[in-house]
C-alpha cells in the first residue's frame, strides 16, 4: 500500500499542476520529513517548479495543497518551511495493509511482475586456474544478491558465470605443470582425483611460482603464447590439460561458492565461443560495419584494433590484466582486438559474448548439464554438442545485461559497449549494464595474521592489495571456515542447543550471514580493506545482529499464547484501536515500526534503480535497530492490557515478516535459536 499511496501523491500532485498552472511535471520529487510530527511523505516539487513559474515555492505549495486532498491513504497536507508540502497518512490504514500483506504473502512479498522481458546477470566469473580469493566472493555475493532484488521486483532473471577456460591465466597454470613440473595430462589428472590434494590450492601456489619463473626466465614468454595459441584452438596436449585444469576447478568454485547460498544456471565457456564461431561471425560484423581496421605499420603492425574516440578513462592501463602479453592497447584511443599472432585479446570475445546475451548473433550454443544442486536445481554449462537427454532452457535473449565485475575493467566494458553503438545496436547498449565494484584488500592486521610483512608503502596507505600472481590474498574456503569456526565457539558459548548437528548447521547460518553482510554493506564503490576481527564481530551492524533480531521476534511468539502461527495473539486489528495505539507520544515508536516495515518494497525499488545492494543492507539494519529499540522500551508477553498486548504482537509480528525476508533477499538465513 505505500508504494500505492506514493503513486497516488505524484499522479494528483501532477494532475493539480497541470490544471493550476498548465505545467507538466514528470514524476514529482519527494521526500520524508525528518520526524513524524512535520509529516510522513513530503512533496519537494514546488522548489522544482518556482523557476518554470515564476512564482514562490511556498506560493505554489499552498496553491496545489488547497486542491490536492482527498486521496486515498493520506489524512492532511500541510505547506511548511519555503514550500514544502508535507503529508499526514493515514496510520491505521496503512499498518492493517502491511501487516495483511506480509501474512497473506507467508512472509515473502514481492513487487507486482515487470515487464521488460529477460534480466540476465553475470557474475563471480573466478578465472579457472586457482582457488577464488576474498575479491571473488564480494563479486559473487553481490550478483547473488542483485539477482534476487531483481527477482523481488517483478524480473525474470537468468545468472550466468563466464569462464575463461581459454585466457592466458589457464595457460600460466599449464606452463607452470609442464615446464616446472614436468607432468603430462595423466599426471594432472591424477592429481585432480587424489582426495588427499585440495587442486584449486595446488595451483593457487603453482601460479604464483610461474609468475615469478617468467621473470626468472625470460624464455618462458614463447611458452606461455605456444600454450596460449594450442588452447584457444583447442588442438593437442596443452589444450588438454588446460580443459582438464579448467574443469576440475570450475567444480570446486561451484562447491565454494554454494556454501554462501549462491547458485547460476549458466557456465559459459569460453572455449565455446570461439569453437562455435561466435568471435569469428562478431570479428565478420565489426569488420563489415568499419569498426576494426588492419594495422600495417607500427608496434601494432598485424593486429585489428578498434578506435575508441572520446574514451577518457583513468583505468585504462590496468586494463592488461584482463589481457595476455600486454598488448591490449595503444594510448588512449586504439584498442587491440586480434592480436598480431592472430590470438583474441579477451575484450574481443567479450563482445562476441554480449551480442549473443541479446541475441544478436543468430546462432546458439549446445548445452550439457554440468551440476544439480542439492534442491534439485540444474547448472548447465555450453558445449559444441548436446548433451543429455533433458532439453536445455531458453539462454540467452536478454533484455537487459548486467556484468558484475571490479571497476579495473571498467574501460574494457565501455569497449564493448562502444562495440555496440559502431554496429548500431544503440538500445541494446544502453541496456548493458557494467555493475562496477572496488577490490577487496587486507588490512594491516590481516596480512599479519597472515604471515605477510607489510611494506612502508602498504603502512602509508592502510591496507595490503590482494594479488593473485603474488599469491597474497585470503583463500575464499579458508575465510569460510574462519568464520564457520567463530561462530561454532559462539553457538556453543551461548549454549543456543546442545545437539551437536544443530550446532554446526547453525554455526553455518552464521558465519555464512556475518560474511555476507560484511561484504554487502558497504556501498559497492567503496574499497574494503578485510580484517577479521571486524568480519567476525557479532554486534553492532553485522550480519549475526540481523539475524538475532529476528530470532528475539520470534521467540516472543513461542512465549506468547497460541504461538507463532496462531492467529489469535497476530489477528489483524480493528482500525479503531490501531489508531489509538498509533497516536500520542508512545504511538511516534510504534508508527515508526510501521513505516519501516512498509518501506521495504521501495527499498527494493531504490536498490535496484540504484544498482546498490547495500541499500537494503542499511535498511536491514535501520528496522533491526527500530525493533531492538522497541523490544527494550517496551513489555509485550508481561503487558497486562489484552488489547495491548494484542497490539504489541501485532507490531511485533509485522517487523517479523518484514526483517525475515529481508534477510532473505540479502542470502542470510536465520537459525531458530541464539
Amino acid at each position: 500500500m505505500y508504494l500505492e499511496i506514493l503513486s497516488r501523491v505524484r499522479e494528483r500532485f501532477a494532475q493539480i499542476v497541470q490544471e493550476q498552472f498548465g505545467a507538466r511535471v514528470e514524476q514529482p520529487a519527494l521526500g520524508f520529513p525528518p520526524n513524524a510530527d512535520l509529516g510522513d511523505v513530503s512533496i519537494t516539487a514546488c522548489f522544482d517548479l518556482a523557476k518554470q513559474l515564476r512564482r514562490s515555492p511556498r506560493k505554489i505549495a499552498e496553491n496545489v495543497a488547497a486542491r490536492l486532498l482527498p486521496i486515498d491513504g493520506v489524512e492532511r497536507v500541510s505547506v511548511a518551511g519555503p514550500g514544502f508540502l508535507n503529508l499526514y497518512l493515514n496510520r491505521a490504514a496503512l499498518a492493517a495493509s502491511v501487516f495483511e500483506s506480509r501474512i497473506a504473502d507467508s512472509g515473502v512479498p514481492k513487487l507486482k511482475p515487470e515487464a521488460g522481458g529477460k534480466v540476465l546477470v553475470e557474475h563471480t566469473s573466478v578465472n579457472p586456474n586457482k582457488a577464488a580469493h576474498v575479491g571473488h566472493l564480494r563479486n559473487a555475493v553481490l550478483g547473488d544478491t542483485f539477482a534476487r532484488l531483481l527477482r523481488f521486483a517483478g524480473r525474470t532473471v537468468e545468472v550466468q558465470n563466464y569462464i575463461d577456460n581459454t585466457g592466458v591465466q589457464v595457460a600460466d597454470v599449464v606452463v607452470g605443470f609442464v615446464h616446472l613440473e614436468n607432468k603430462s595430462v595423466d599426471e594432472v589428472r591424477a592429481l585432480v582425483s587424489d582426495p588427499t590434494v585440495r587442486f584449486d590450492y595446488y595451483c593457487w601456489d603453482l601460479y604464483a611460482r610461474v609468475t615469478q619463473a617468467y621473470e626468472q626466465d625470460s624464455t618462458l614468454g614463447a611458452c606461455r603464447l605456444d600454450t596460449l595459441k594450442a588452447i584457444e584452438e583447442g588442438h593437442g596436449p596443452l589444450a588438454e590439460m588446460g580443459e582438464v585444469i579448467a574443469t576440475a576447478i570450475v567444480r570446486l568454485h561451484v562447491q565454494t561458492v554454494l556454501r554462501l547460498g549462491i547458485h547460476y544456471d549458466l557456465l559459459v565457456q569460453e572455449s565455446e565461443i570461439l569453437r562455435l564461431d561466435f568471435w569469428k561471425y562478431a570479428f565478420e560484423l565489426l569488420k563489415q560495419h568499419g569498426a576494426l581496421r588492419f594495422e600495417e605499420s607500427g608496434k601494432n603492425r598485424g593486429c585489428w584494433v578498434m578506435s575508441i574516440g572520446g574514451q577518457d578513462d583513468q583505468n585504462e592501463a590496468e586494463a592488461d590484466s584482463a589481457g595476455a602479453d600486454g598488448e591490449e592497447h595503444d594510448g588512449r584511443d586504439v584498442k587491440i582486438i586480434v592480436r598480431s599472432n592472430g590470438t583474441v585479446t579477451y575484450v574481443g570475445k567479450d563482445i562476441a559474448y554480449h551480442l549473443w546475451k541479446f541475441g544478436l548473433l543468430g546462432r546458439d550454443f549446445a548445452y550439457q548439464r554440468f551440476y544439480t544442486y542439492p534442491d534439485g536445481h540444474q547448472l548447465w554449462r555450453t558445449s559444441t554438442t548436446p548433451g543429455g537427454s533433458v532439453a536445455a532452457p531458453a539462454f540467452g535473449r536478454a533484455s537487459a545485461a548486467y556484468a558484475v565485475i571490479d571497476t579495473r575493467q571498467s574501460y574494457l566494458q565501455r569497449v564493448v559497449a562502444a562495440a555496440f553503438h559502431e554496429l548500431g545496436y544503440h538500445d541494446q547498449a544502453e541496456h548493458l549494464h557494467h555493475f562496477a565494484y572496488e577490490v577487496v584488500n587486507l588490512s594491516l592486521a590481516a596480512a599479519q595474521s597472515l604471515g605477510i610483512e607489510p611494506a612502508a608503502e602498504d603502512r602509508q596507505r592502510g591496507y595490503v592489495e590482494v594479488s593473485g600472481r603474488r599469491g597474497l590474498g585470503v583463500k575464499a574456503d579458508d575465510l569460510i571456515d574462519t568464520v564457520i569456526d567463530k561462530a561454532l565457539a559462539e553457538v556453543r558459548e551461548r549454549h543456543m542447543t546442545s545437539d551437536a548437528l544443530e550446532q554446526e548447521t547453525y554455526a553455518s547460518m552464521i558465519g555464512v550471514g556475518a560474511l555476507r553482510y560484511f561484504l554487502l554493506k558497504f556501498t559497492r564503490r567503496s574499497t574494503i580493506a578485510f580484517d577479521f576481527k571486524d568480519a567476525l564481530a557479532f554486534e553492532g551492524e553485522t550480519g549475526p545482529y540481523l539475524q538475532y533480531s529476528v530470532v528475539r521476534a520470534r521467540s516472543i511468539f513461542r512465549k506468547a499464547d497460541g504461538g507463532p502461527d496462531s492467529a489469535a495473539p497476530q489477528a489483524a486489528m480493528s482500525a479503531e484501536l490501531l489508531q489509538r495505539f498509533l497516536e500520542g507520544d508512545e504511538g511516534r515508536d510504534f508508527w515508526e515500526l510501521v513505516v519501516l516495515a512498509a518501506q521495504l518494497e521501495m527499498t527494493v525499488q531504490l536498490a535496484v534503480a540504484s544498482e546498490e545492494p547495500a541499500v537494503l543492507a542499511k535498511y536491514a539494519f535501520r528496522l533491526a535497530q527500530s525493533f531492538n529499540n522497541f523490544y527494550h522500551r517496551y513489555r509485550v508477553i508481561a503487558e497486562p492490557d489484552p488489547a495491548r498486548r494484542a497490539f504489541l504482537l501485532f507490531l511485533v509480528r509485522l517487523v517479523c515478516e518484514t526483517l525475515g525476508p529481508t534477510l532473505d533477499l540479502l542470502g542470510i538465513e536465520v537459525p531458530e535459536h541464539m
